[in-house]
């Protein structure tokens, strides 16, 4: 089969396959990059500073219409309330958030907020910190982010492994917001800022282009499956078109044999 493969007839076809074989790939590679459409630009809505109070109340379930807003709020600092939370990244290097409940100025049932304050590279700001809790108002602007789960079942009076309203709730005994926000800017000595952007817009996929992506693929490889087609009838062909041949030169050479000649009869002898 390879011998007739290499005809100069199905050399050409299959250059010939190859160009629309590339040209379906080409095409299938197009439909795969249309299939994830462009991410809608970030709201700017969310980056308008809002009145905490009117944008989101205790006891209230967090829904994607209020998570990830800038708000601004004022209170007070609840005394004995700072915590450091585990395992959270700055620039690559890990340490501790800050987190202190602040009561919030207008909240219903005295509710109080966590405030990630700032950024700690060590578990010692707590000890080294003479007043962690300073008295008087304060004013938080920050971008208000959905409760994490908690990671324990027990939560220790400083540290705790995850940033859940629901423990911080017992461990506080206070009504607390079911989020908490991340303050732009540390007013905090010792503590580096949390810098939380908004976050980014889910990417929607096009399962149509996907389709048709597909498609070209199943083509390109339809393309290349003919010209092997094609190839195989002609050696299918010249395979049978030998056979025949044989078959009948096999036919001719039997029938150019002479017969056999009849056995002659013995002649009467003279004496008969």
């Amino acid at each position: 089969m390879l011998r007739t493969a290499l005809k100069p007839k199905w050399i050409v076809s299959l250059l010939l396959a190859l160009a629309v074989a590339t040209g379906f790939v080409l095409l299938s590679q197009w439909q795969f990059e249309r299939s994830a459409d462009e991410a809608a630009p970030v709201s700017t809505a969310t980056e308008t500073v809002v009145p905490l109070t009117k944008h989101f109340e205790p006891n209230q379930e967090m829904f994607g219409t209020v998570v990830d807003q800038l708000v601004e709020f004022t209170g007070t600092y609840v005394e004995g309330s700072t915590i450091l939370v585990e395992d959270r990244l700055n620039n690559g290097q890990k340490g501790y958030w800050v987190v202190t409940a602040v009561a919030v100025d207008g909240a219903p049932d005295d509710a109080v907020m966590p405030v990630v304050r700032g950024w700690s590279a060590t578990n010692d700001w707590l000890a080294k910190t003479a007043d962690p809790e300073p008295q008087g108002t304060v004013t938080v602007e920050g971008r208000l982010l959905p409760p994490e789960a908690p990671v324990d079942e027990h939560v220790d009076t400083s540290n705790v492994g995850s940033l859940s309203p629901a423990q911080l709730t017992n461990l506080w005994d206070r009504v607390t917001y079911s989020g908490f926000v991340t303050q732009n800017q540390s007013s905090t000595e010792g503590l580096a800022s949390v810098v939380v952007g908004p976050q980014p817009a889910e990417t929607p996929i096009n399962w149509l282009n996907i389709f048709y992506g597909v498609e070209w693929v199943v083509f390109a490889g339809f393309a290349i499956f003919m010209w092997w087609r094609l190839v195989a009838d002609d050696y299918r062909r010249q395979q049978e078109d030998a056979l025949d041949l044989a078959a009948w030169q096999a036919e001719q050479a039997q029938q150019a044999q002479p017969t056999d000649l009849a056995p002659t009869q013995d002649r009467p002898s003279a004496k008969e």
